[in-house]
């Protein structure tokens, strides 16, 4: 009798164990990029737990799957990224037909980025880089990304720890486009950034956000969001988009084929495409998402502000990041060469 309670007692154990693992959905995101509300209220709708780890760029997202992390269910990649991760099979191919809310996306918007069919990706969000400064500590504010030569703001700044958003800057503040390959350009981008590095603390995104509210940084780059976010907390914070122009982003929502819970990963992103979940994440995040029906709850001040949709000055000086084939080793031999110049 005692071994067949115990064989009983083991078998709900593992029927228990099983039933949590299949309600639980695993989520590799940015930090700051979800309304906890919305992650709740999908949890009660669904009986299910979500479970969130945070990367603080594309590159350390792929080198974590690649180095044979597993166990994630939705990832939020920026498409260049998406892209190189369809190309080496890491991510599904996308099925509509289970996303009944994927006919709310801004197909003009769509079609515009580098998977215009949604075959392997639907977007989260369209995102920009600029600069967040406090109003009190910047004297002669300039948007432009020159301000990282100020000497007087010495140590008070921070960059981004992207190589793309960084090397980029460098390359648009010297007149080139942000994708360039070209090896000339990419030396003169690098003498760049090797006198902004004398100037600013570190190379950071999570902990300079937290150090511009705090006061001990005065300046940093910054996806225009995260800024948002932080001038809702503080008014003496500012937002510029740089006068020579940016980097243009759409992150995506995609299902890696590693992924054991593929269904919930699909009534949740389904879940985050209706309006009212995509208008109360956007209220959260403060980015716009190519959402047309979600876009149509939100207010006029939101959608006109130039920080969350920039003007057509700006946007014809700037360009979406690219995936760049093998000239990708290009900007990652020039990171490293940055990281270790002294």
């Amino acid at each position: 009798m005692k071994k067949l309670l115990t064989f009983f007692a083991a078998a709900l154990m593992a029927f228990v164990s099983c039933s949590k693992k299949s309600n639980e959905l695993h989520i590799y995101n940015w930090a700051d990029y979800m309304n906890p509300a919305v992650i709740e209220k999908f949890e009660k709708e669904y009986n299910c737990k979500v479970v969130i780890n945070y990367f603080d760029s594309n590159e350390a997202l792929y080198a974590k799957l690649k180095a044979g992390a597993t166990g994630y269910d939705v990832l939020f990649p920026t498409s260049y990224m998406s892209r190189l991760m369809y190309e080496q099979k890491m991510i599904r191919e996308i099925d509509h037909s289970k996303l009944k809310n994927i006919k709310n996306i801004d197909m003009a918007f769509v079609k515009k980025g580098l998977d215009p069919q949604m075959r392997y990706s639907v977007p989260y969000m369209m995102t920009f880089t600029g600069i967040a400064y406090n109003k009190k500590k910047v004297k002669n504010f300039k948007p432009s990304w020159s301000i990282f030569e100020r000497d007087d703001l010495a140590g008070r700044m921070t960059l981004l720890n992207d190589m793309r958003e960084v090397i980029g800057a460098a390359l648009k503040y010297n007149g080139y486009n942000y994708n360039s390959t070209n090896d000339a350009e990419l030396e003169k981008a690098f003498e760049t950034v090797i006198k902004w590095k004398k100037n600013i603390a570190k190379f950071d995104v999570d902990e300079a956000k937290r150090g511009l509210s705090s006061g001990e940084f005065y300046l940093i780059q910054v996806y225009n969001g995260d800024a948002l976010q932080l001038i809702a907390e503080n008014p003496d914070l500012a937002f510029a988009t740089p006068q020579e122009g940016t980097a243009l982003s759409q992150d995506d929502f995609v299902i890696p084929v590693t992924a054991k819970n593929v269904e919930l990963a699909y009534k949740f992103i389904d879940f985050m495409l209706e309006p009212e979940n995509c208008k109360a994440n956007m209220e959260f995040v403060y980015y716009l998402a190519p959402n047309i029906a979600a876009q149509k709850l939100m207010g006029e001040d939101f959608l006109k502000d130039p920080a969350v949709n920039p003007p057509k000055s700006i946007l014809d000086k700037s360009e979406f990041l690219q995936d760049l084939g093998s000239n990708n080793s290009k900007f990652s031999a020039l990171w490293d060469k940055i990281k270790s110049t002294k």
